[in-house]
This record gives structure tokens, sequence and C-alpha cells, in this order.
């Protein structure tokens, strides 16, 4: 293949078309979640229990007021008019309209979704995208599922859908849904249904397009409408979006409603209109001939199919919405579908390195399917919504039990990339910078866009916080957001695009970020800090969001060190804008400061036993200080203490001799403070690496080596799909802390958690975690292209084999990515022992994402589709596929991707992208 082709790729030239001439072929896309009951949004009630306040046995009868989910669907950018699939099978009780899955209270770990669902195939404007959801044809098990996961204990496995033998000898509807753009608004849309099982089952299809429901709220009395027009085809009328049409192949009965709560059955009280959003369920399952609208008019319309599928055979469903009526709207749809999977293909061809396996291949692009399916339109106006709540802070008398009242600034209304549509419906703002990293192999536009929201003055708080999540945008995640948008930069640069602005915007952001950083969460002033939740829920021995039942303070070795990371991307970030302004030299000076100050302070010279790295053990632990200022190391083996290694960064000597004013002012702190910078690296002035680079971190060379000795050791971090996030020390020496007669207890759980603290959905105490694995790997990278082949330490520890920081990175990318390939076995460890994952031709080549794995054998828990941040598989295979030992060392830092790039798309050809 010529590598310069890729400048001719189809796909490529849609994502130019939409940046450089605004052709919305972005405007239609998977913009829907798939849980919109059970949000913080959508919660009204007295006590904040959002889960039980709006319910999914509420959500087919209640209008959503602030965003709408659905099954495979999609809408247009701002949610006005939206599409999806509804199902039934004859034999459920309800019409089939959304995923089904487990509150907090309801399950043993947690909330959960209980289907299966995959993102198979999509483009970055969505040209073409595949969806595939299984549905069984016997009764589907809701009660089975509520009542045993609520009867088992938190020690015990979640019971999943597989296991109520809901599909026994393979009954069960394989339902796939493709689309396809003709246009930037015309989306041809295909529904195949294969009946897997032995016999001819029926199968009830209802493609549904309705609009959010914007006119009973009191702000806007403005209603949309659609209407039959004609047979087979359905008009849709919107003040904002215009016009619309949805054809329907084969004449279908057409059913119209209202986007309108069932009062009566929700609440006893008489409904506004006979026609109410649970219409078509009771049309078509409880065969109410009356509930749909006969004057064929509405805000929720579907065509109502009725496929007679034979055994292991399958039926089609043909649709298209566009913004024209179309004479002849199948004429040349097969085309359409050919044309755009043959771009898509192309497409991933031109962005997967060649050297990968197919199995690698396979993984490399269902991973960014997900990324790509996992857009969603978030609307939530905090000045209207506290209002409602009568807890507007600037109203008089508020109240006070009321979540998010600090926000009311707050005014989101975009797509953004979720954490996982179904159980994390809401941005995450630290795993939203991982997201970028890899949605930056398929989209830039969009990766950088979803940095730049965060730091908008409708997202960011005057106060310089970044908005945590919706449950609470008060509490605190990791800094990331800066080493993101220095990623994002550094490679577009290299594509021949230095988009300039975006860093300065970004950076006067984050430097409002870094100062509440400062300001709020460093409580004595000693540059240690005390974040509090920072995402890594329940890894420490108290609940870190709760204050201390000892009374006084922790401070938090991840959180010091995450501010040490922070102070080094904007360091760098400084550095590059001090070439075009040398305004920023100074700033770039306060940056390595802080940064000497913060590392000083984990390891003060002398015999302290109050800082957080422990010279007898070799490693960094939490440090508790009482009100009497006393303090105790926790002494938990956890990430909390391998966070310190990722604060390392490499400085090319051709960027600090470009700035000599702040090699000056290096060289005049290094003077009046010689102590600071004897427990870091470098360790004196004249210490430089391979090829005089400069190195910035917090462990010096020997820390370096003992740390690595605790996470390469198979017996403590290492295990054999990634770094563990504690110790497996911890399972038979539990760390165990008594106060106030209560015991604290941590001890290495390498699966799902057995306490509710944080909801007991995640669990840091023994399982694998891609993104602070992708961060370690990160640092190794780094730090070998400093130290080079000379620096070697045993892998695994004791074994006797000794690898360069390069090989051991390749090493853990190598087991990180095992998760999800197959094994010499054939089998895939992120399916463990499910059988019909590893077994079934129709089952073992669609991939999950899971949000963390456990930590011996690999195999997915918690979310299953938060690809989100576990979707850094694709870049770390894509990684280490083009850049070898050789190009890291020898090879400029800022000019890896270069090289790589330029080898992949030929020369000036690359700024062309």
């Amino acid at each position: 293949m010529n590598p310069q082709e890729i400048i001719d790729v189809t796909e490529q030239k849609r994502l130019n078309e939409a940046r450089e001439a605004g052709i919305p072929w972005k405007k239609w896309g998977p913009y829907l979640s798939e849980r919109q009951w059970g949000t913080v949004r959508e919660d009204y009630s007295d006590n904040g229990d959002a889960w039980n306040y709006f319910t999914h046995d509420q959500s087919r009868s209640r209008a959503y007021k602030w965003g709408e989910d659905g099954m495979g669907g999609i809408c247009d950018d701002k949610q006005r008019l939206c599409f999806a699939l509804a199902l039934w099978n004859e034999r459920d009780p309800i019409l089939k309209e959304r995923m089904f899955g487990l509150t907090n209270s309801e399950a043993n770990h947690g909330e959960d979704v209980k289907e299966y669902y995959f993102y198979i195939d999509s483009t970055p404007t969505h040209s073409y995208m595949k969806y595939l959801y299984k549905y069984p044809q016997c009764e589907f098990p809701y009660r089975d599922l509520i009542e045993t996961n609520r009867g088992r204990t938190r020690e015990e496995f979640e019971y999943e859908l597989l296991d109520t033998g809901a599909f026994a000898e393979d009954r069960y509807f394989d339902v796939f849904v493709e689309y396809a753009k003709s246009g930037p608004e015309d989306v041809c849309v295909l529904i195949t249904v294969h009946n897997r099982g032995p016999e001819a089952a029926r199968l009830r299809v209802l493609p549904t397009l309705w609009f959010r429901n914007t006119w009973s709220w009191g702000v806007d009395e403005r209603k949309p409408s659609l209407r039959a027009a004609g047979s087979g085809a359905i008009q849709a009328t919107h003040h904002d979006l215009g016009e619309y049409w949805l054809h329907c192949d084969g004449e279908p009965e057409l059913l119209f409603t209202e986007n309108e709560s069932n009062a009566q059955r929700l609440w006893g009280q008489p409904n506004a209109t006979p026609y109410v959003k649970d219409a078509f369920h009771s049309y078509v399952v409880e065969g109410q001939g009356g509930a749909v609208n006969p004057a064929r008019t509405g805000t929720k319309a579907a065509a109502h199919y009725v496929l007679d599928v034979p055994a292991v055979g399958s039926r089609t469903v043909r649709l298209r919405l566009a913004a024209t009526r179309l004479d002849q709207p199948f004429e040349g749809f097969q085309k359409v579908f050919k044309g755009r999977l043959g771009d898509a293909d192309e497409f991933y061809e031109r962005i997967t390195p060649s050297s990968l396996t197919e199995d690698q291949r396979r993984v490399h692009r269902q991973a960014l399917a997900g990324m790509l399916w996992g857009k969603q339109f978030y609307y939530f106006d905090l000045e209207h919504w506290l209002r409602e709540h009568k807890s507007h802070p600037l109203i008089e008398a508020a109240r006070h039990d009321v979540r998010n009242t600090e926000w009311f600034h707050m005014l989101n209304a975009d797509v953004i990339s979720m954490p996982d549509k179904w159980e994390y419906p809401w941005y995450a703002a630290w795993d939203l910078a991982f997201h970028t990293i890899s949605l930056s192999l398929v989209d830039f536009d969009f990766a950088k866009e979803q940095l730049s929201l965060m730091l908008r003055n409708l997202y960011l708080h005057p106060s310089g916080q970044i908005p945590a999540y919706e449950w609470n945008f008060s509490d605190v995640n990791p800094p990331v957001h800066a080493f993101a948008t220095l990623w994002l930069y550094k490679y577009e640069k290299q594509l021949g695009r230095a988009d300039l602005r975006f860093l300065e915007r970004s950076f006067q952001g984050l430097m409002l970020n870094f100062n509440w950083w400062v300001n709020r969460k460093d409580p004595a002033g000693r540059n240690v800090f005390a974040g509090g939740f920072l995402g890594l829920d329940n890894i420490g021995i108290f609940d870190r969001s709760a204050p201390l039942p000892t009374g006084g303070t922790l401070e938090q070795a991840d959180g010091t060190a995450w501010m040490a990371f922070y102070c080094q991307n904007m360091l760098e970030m400084a550095i590059i804008l001090t070439e075009y302004d040398p305004i920023y030299e100074e700033i770039a000076f306060k940056f390595v400061q802080h940064f000497m100050w913060i590392a000083y302070a984990m390891d003060r010279i002398g015999e302290h036993h109050d800082e957080m790295w422990d010279e007898e053990d070799g490693f960094f632990y939490d440090l508790l200080r009482l009100p009497d200022g006393q303090a105790m190391r926790l002494k938990v083996r956890s990430l909390v203490g391998l966070l310190p290694l990722c604060a390392s960064t490499v400085f090319e000597p051709t960027a600090l001799m470009r700035n000599p004013k702040l090699l000056e002012l290096i060289a005049l702190f290094r003077q009046r403070h010689p102590e600071l910078v004897a427990q870091v690296a470098p360790t004196d002035a004249g210490f430089t690496g391979y090829k005089d680079r400069r190195l910035l971190a917090i462990l010096n060379k020997k820390k370096l080596e003992r740390v690595l000795g605790y996470m390469l050791d198979e017996n403590e971090f290492l295990g054999p799909h990634g770094i563990r996030s504690l110790s497996r020390h911890h399972l038979e020496h539990p760390f165990v802390f008594h106060v106030g007669g209560q015991e604290y207890k941590v001890q290495y759980l390498p699966a799902e958690s057995n306490t509710g603290m944080f909801g007991g959905n995640s669990n840091w105490r023994g399982p694998v975690w891609m993104p602070v694995n992708a961060l370690i790997v990160r640092a190794l990278t780094n730090l070998y292209a400093f130290y080079g082949d000379e620096f070697k330490v045993q892998c695994p520890t004791g074994s006797g084999n000794y690898m360069t920081l390069f090989e051991v990175a390749q090493e853990l990318v190598r087991r990180l990515t095992g998760t999800f390939l197959r094994d010499a076995d054939g089998q895939r460890p992120v399916y463990g022992a499910t059988r019909k994952f590893q077994d079934d031709p129709h089952w073992r080549d669609l991939i999950l994402f899971y949000e963390y794995f456990h930590g011996d054998n690999g195999a997915g828990l918690g979310a299953s589709h938060q690809t989100g941040w576990t979707a850094l598989v694709a870049p770390l295979l894509d990684l280490f596929a083009r850049v070898d030992a050789k190009t890291m060392l020898e090879t400029e830092s800022g000019k890896i991707l270069a090289k790589v790039i330029r080898e992949q798309v030929g020369g000036e050809q690359a700024g062309k992208l």
C-alpha cells in the first residue's frame, strides 16, 4: 500500500470538510444515551435518591426533561429529533425500548446493565456505523435478575443474563443495526434480524422516531410534529431543525402518539392527552387499539414490522431518514451501504499499523468504534435546575440539602464522550482526558473540542475547578487535563498542524485550575495534597471523601504525585509557548519551583518520619497527620505509591537551550536550594542522560530501582494482565488500622469490591485499571529515553531476566493488550470462564471493553462498555507496533511520532491530513 494514499481516504476528506468548510457530516450520530432514567438530571426527589425517583419501570411511561435514551439509536447534535430501535418477542411483559439493568441498591456490586450489545464499527463522521443487540426469544428474566442479584452478598459473583438460561439452545435474535450516510443529512438504516435458534420465531420490530420533549416545562412551548406522509413515510417538522422524512420500506403500519407522561399510570392523575409515551407498549404488547392516535400525528412515531424469521435464517428492514422527501428512497440503497462500508474499511486500513495481527486489528478497530459510539448529547442547565429545586444560592432561604448548588453558573448542552452510556451516562472529567488520547487516532478535532469544553466558562467553575461528574461536580479527580492537552498538541504538530491557539487557550484555563489546586487542596501550605476522592475510589484505608475518623488530614501520595505530574505538563506547555512569547519564561520557572517543592515535600533530607517516602521499605505511602501534629505512614502498598513514578518528564537539550533565561533561573534556584535537588532527578547540575537529555522526576535512580522492584514483582503488583492497583502481598498480609473501637482493613481483592464504599461498583484494591497502566507505560518510555540501554532491571523481579525500561514497557503492553486477544488456547482472558463468549462463533469475536480487570486472570469487571479509558488499548497497540527501541532512543521526543507518521503517509503529505 502506498503510504501517501492516506490523504485520499474518503472518510478523511469528510473530516477535513467538516473542519474547514463547516459541512455537517457529524450533525447526525449516536448521541442518544442508553440510560436517562436514574440520573441526577432527572432527579426531583426531596432526598436526592435519583435511582428510585425515576426508575426503569417508569421510563416507558414518563417523559424525560433533560435527555433521551434508546437502543442503537441516533439523533441530531442537539438531540431534537431521535431515532432508535424497539423490539418485542411476543413473550416479554414490556416493549423493549431501552436497555435494562439493576440500580445501585438492587445489585450486589452496584448498578449494572443486564443486556448484551456491541459497538461493532463506526467512522469518525458516523458515515457508517454498526451495532448489535442480542435479544432472547424467551420471556426476558427481569424479575429473576433483580431478585437473585439482590439476594447475593458482596462476596459472591454477579448474576448475569447468560446465567439465567435465556440463551439456551441459541434461542435468541441477533439484531444488527447499520447506518450509512448518503449525505450529511441523508441516513440509510438497515436492520438485519438473525434467528440463531432451531425453530422459526416471530419478532416485532418498531423503528421509532420522536422529538425530545422541550415543550412541557414552561420554557419554550413551541411544539414540533410528526405526521404520516402517505403509507410509508413519516414527516417531521421542527421550528429549529426544519423538516425531515423517515421513509419506511414495505409499507409497515405507522403508529403515532405523544412524548408525554402517562400520568394515569404513574400517579393516578388524569392524562393531558389520551396518547402518551407508552402507547406503543399498550398497543403492541397489551393489544389496546385505542392507545395510538388514529389521526396519525404526534411527537413520537414508529413503523411496526412483524417479522417471521426462519430457523437460522434472517430478515431485513430498510429505512431512510433524510432532510428531503425522496421519490425513490430505496433506489441505490445497497450501493450506499457498500460505499460507506468500503470507506470505513479503507479508513481503518490506513490508520492501523500493518504489522498488527488479524486479532489485534479486530481489537484495535472495535475499541475505536466503541469510542465513537460512546458520544452522547449532554444537557444540564444548573441555573434552571437549582431554581426548580428551590436551592439556588442566590435565592433567599434556599435549600442546602441539594447537590451541586455552587455550580449555578453551569450550562452544558454539547455532544460529549461518555465513560459508559448506560452505567455512567454523564461525563467524568478525568475519564474524558484519557478518552481524547484514543479519539486522537481517529478524530483530532473532536478530541480537542472535548478538552476545550471543560475549560469553557459554562463548565469550569469561576474558582478554577474543573467539574467532576453530575453526582458531585465539586468532587476532586486527578488533574490529567494538562497531560491530554499536551499530548494532542504534540501529536497534531507532528501532523503538520501546530494548533498554538488551542494550546494557549487551554493553558490559560489550566492556570486557573492549577491555582485552584494549590489554594484549595494544600491545606497546610506545605506542598502536600489532600485531594480527597481523586478517582481511585476505595484504594485507601479510609473513605477519602469523608472526614477522617481520627481527625486531622490525610496527606496523599497520589494527590501529591498527580500535582508533580501536573507541574511537569504545565512546564512543558510554558516552554513551548515561550518560543512565541517570552512572557511565558517566568511562568515556566514557576512550575519548576512548584515541582521541586512538591518533590522535596514527599521526601525531605534528614531522619524524618513524617514524609511519604519510607527509606526502609523503599516505597511511598499516604501520611496520616493527626490533630496534635503527630504523623504516621499508612503502609498500604498500592498504586498510590507507584504514581510518583509517573511524574517523569524528559527534556531535549534543544528545548532548554532555546530558553536561556529559564536555565539561568533554574541554576540560581539550584544554588540557593541544594537540598531540594538532592532527593530528585536530576541529582546535580551536571547530570544529563542519553544524548544530553535532562530528566525531571520525583524518583532518582536509586529510588526508581527500589520502586520498580515492587512493581515488577509478580507476588506484588505485576499481574498476568497488567499492574495491579493493590499489591498481592496484602492477600495474606492485610493492612489493619484500629481507631475509636473500629477496625479498618485493606486486603487484596482481585475482583469486585466487598464493601459499599463509593457505591460498591468499582474496586481499586487489586484489579488492573487501564488508565494508570498507560501512564506507567509513558513513564517507562520517558525514563528509557533518558537512561538508555545501560539501565536494566529484573522483569519479573527475582527472575534473573534483565530488561531495559523500553523492554519493560513492551512487556507491560503485551500483558495489557493480551487481556483482549486470543491466547495460545484460543481463549480471551477478558471473558474468563464464560463459555459462550469463548467458544460460540456468534460471540467470540465481539469485544467488550470493561471498566477494570481481575488482578489474577484478566476477566472483565465493572461497567461492560467503559470503552472510554479502556480503549487506551488501541493507542498502546498502535504505538508499540510503530516505535521500536532504537527510534525511541535516537529520535528527539518531539519528533518520534513525526518520524512514524511520515513513514506512514509520506513526507510533506502529512500536513494535509
